[in-house]
């Protein structure tokens, strides 16, 4: 009774502070007794932030020498798409009859060939009967699908080329396609302005999302239920979150926005005709960089025109970017300063125009889909160049780097 009364007079003359850290204290004596820890602290980048993972390429330049020209599309190459383990990339182009191939990385052969057929005979033959604009392959390589100019999606087995579905449904050319990643969900987009989700383990249509002011010209995804969009000449780059089914608009560029792509879960990197590159976080309105005129300048008819950018890709989760036009060359670039500057790292001599451009999952090579003419049109014509696929490997070579490597401009 005595302890009893003596244990309330201590409790009345305790502070709220003192009695907080007695039951901290008392828990965490729990714990050590039930044989519980704390997790220890991630070390590292702060919570949020991506690390910082150029390869070596840094210090030393692709090597052009090395790089590899697969040849099989008879027109410029408008899209392609590099299979999760590294081992396949598979390519479209403008050729009616050459649709779709598929190639082996090693040995650069082509395993598969889809020909095309005339408009209105898709359910005949196996392939697309226009220009395919865009393709997608899921993270778990089991599905690919392919959008043309005829406003129809093909889901395709990727192992064996067989075709499984067509979507139908968008009233204008498909654009952009991008499967979420970890799961079967489908995101398109199209010249018809709107966005829409599929379910293609189930074949099926599951909503529309509209906003867009102009043609949809691209779009990505990664693990999170959301997509993001460049809206060509409405000048905005949207991110759209599914469930909420809301949008976030945002405003940087000064011309028609051609390319986009999401470095991480909190960054983008897109693409213009007015000459720029902008590095995006998704939680500001205005982009973190701009790189104006990435490409250099041109002659057009006795005017100074920057170079259009008509791709980007990133190789995802660090700071590494590639970028291209038809200025002759790929421009890799790494983003400094916490995502808020891009410095040019090096030019990769390629003359065409760059359509597509795709980094290995692993980072050891950067593919590029290249053609006479740009994929949405043929506003020029680059005779010189040749409709392939380059493989530009990004391995660190053994010889240290000569002094007469370029610079970084």
């Amino acid at each position: 009774r005595r302890r009893r009364e003596a244990a309330a007079e201590e409790e009345v003359e305790e502070t709220p502070q003192e009695k907080k850290l007695r039951l901290a204290k008392l828990y965490l004596e729990q714990l050590r007794q039930h044989g519980e820890s704390r997790p220890p602290p991630r070390t590292g980048a702060p919570a949020g932030r991506p690390r910082a993972l150029s390869p070596a390429l840094t210090r030393c330049p692709p090597d052009p020498a090395s790089i590899r020209v697969l040849r099989g599309h008879q027109l410029p190459v408008t899209c392609l798409v590099v299979s999760p383990d590294d081992r396949f990339i598979f390519s479209a182009s403008k050729d009616g009859s050459l649709i779709k191939c598929k190639w082996e990385v090693q040995s650069g052969k082509r395993l598969c060939v889809v020909p095309g057929g005339k408009k209105g005979t898709e359910e005949q033959h196996m392939g697309h009967a226009s220009h395919v604009l865009c393709m997608a392959i899921s993270s778990d390589g089991k599905y690919l699908a392919t959008g043309d100019r005829n406003k129809l999606i093909m889901i395709w087995d990727a192992a064996t080329c067989k075709r499984l579905h067509i979507f139908t449904g968008h009233r204008d050319a498909v654009s952009g396609l991008s499967f979420r990643k970890g799961t079967h969900q489908l995101y398109s987009a199209s010249h018809d302005r709107c966005v829409k989700v599929w379910n293609v383990a189930e074949n099926a249509y599951v909503e529309t999302l509209f906003g867009h002011q102009d043609v949809i010209t691209g779009l990505d995804s990664l693990s999170r239920e959301c997509c993001v969009t460049a809206g060509g000449r409405d000048g905005t780059v949207r991110l759209w979150k599914i469930p909420e089914e809301s949008q976030l608009v945002f405003y940087g560029h000064q011309g028609s926005i051609d390319c986009i792509q999401l470095i991480n879960e909190e960054h983008m990197v897109s693409g213009a005709d007015d000459g720029s590159v902008a590095l995006w976080g998704l939680t500001k309105k205005k982009p973190l960089a701009l790189a104006r005129q990435a490409h250099g300048m041109q002659d057009v008819q006795g005017l100074q025109q920057p170079y259009w950018i008509s791709a980007v890709a990133a190789l995802r989760n660090t700071d590494l970017l590639a970028t291209g036009s038809h200025s002759a060359s790929v421009k890799l670039w790494k983003c400094g300063e916490g995502f808020r500057k891009l410095e040019p790292l090096w030019d990769i001599p390629l003359v065409g125009f760059v359509n597509s451009l795709a980094f290995s999952a692993a980072g050891d090579f950067l593919v590029v889909g290249l053609g006479q003419e740009h994929r949405l049109g043929r506003w020029w014509r680059v005779k010189e160049a040749k409709n392939s696929i380059c493989i530009i490997p990004l391995k660190k070579r053994a010889s240290a780097p000569s002094p007469e490597a370029p610079d970084s401009s």
